[in-house]
């Protein structure tokens, strides 16, 4: 786990390619806020596992949380985030989720349902024969096709953590405990994908709170330029 600056705590809750790329461009926020940013299992200095568990990550992120602390995620990291969100609602300040899978607001839904469908493909390892379905959950998880060797080794770890990957659908977290407890909460989208509009909208019906679109970087809505000052914007607002 890496933690630096000094304020109020920022917990920063990665996706799948680790906290090196997915929140690099958040430590200059270590100006104004601590930033605790954790390796989820299987990644850096944390346990090994052979796939990705929203329901392990959850218990780590439970443990680390402290009152006051306000929790932003990206992509899977979203899922446990919202769990613990729903369990310490009471505890947390504010609760940022950036693009997660989080199929069970909608799994009928007939923008959410093909993506959930591809999703489920890609972590049972059917789309290892068919690779253009196969790069196409790659891209749309924000992942570019390697540029060189070692960024293809990079991949292949990658793909082998989230094959055979915990469900997102299985995801069930307590939203009206979030919105009950008045959790201010921003769910977040970069308008590259209508099922990830789709369950952005979700979230913010089910758990209140507010609404951002920043497209130009796909999935990882946090490189835009101008995320970091938005992010700042609805973190300082206070508590209802």
């Amino acid at each position: 786990m890496r933690t630096e600056g000094s304020g109020p705590r920022l917990v920063l809750v990665h996706g799948g390619v680790g906290p090196e790329l997915s929140w690099e461009r958040q430590l200059p926020l270590a100006e104004r806020w601590t930033l605790v940013i954790p390796w989820r299992r299987g990644y850096g200095e944390s346990p090994p596992a052979e796939r990705q568990d929203f329901e392990a990550d959850a218990e780590d992120l439970d443990a680390l949380v402290e009152p006051g602390d306000r929790l932003v995620a990206f992509s899977y990291g979203g899922l446990s985030a919202a769990i613990v969100a729903g369990r310490r609602a009471e505890e947390l300040d504010s609760l940022v989720l950036i693009e997660p899978p989080l199929f069970a607001l909608g799994p009928d839904d007939p923008l959410i349902s093909p993506m959930m469908e591809l999703s489920a493909r890609f972590t049972s390892g059917e789309t290892e024969d068919d690779p253009e379905a196969h790069w196409r959950f790659l891209t749309m998880a924000g992942v570019k096709r390697p540029r060189d060797a070692a960024d293809a080794r990079r991949i292949e770890r990658l793909t082998r953590l989230a094959l055979h990957l915990r469900a997102p659908v299985e995801a069930r977290p307590d939203l009206a405990a979030v919105r009950t407890a008045g959790v201010p909460v921003l769910s977040v989208s970069g308008e590259h994908n209508p099922a990830i509009e789709r369950i952005c909208d979700l979230i913010t019906e089910r758990a209140g709170g507010e609404r951002l679109r920043l497209p130009g970087a796909g999935h990882p809505v946090q490189r835009v330029p101008g995320f970091n000052e938005r992010l700042e914007e609805f973190l300082v607002r206070p508590r209802r």
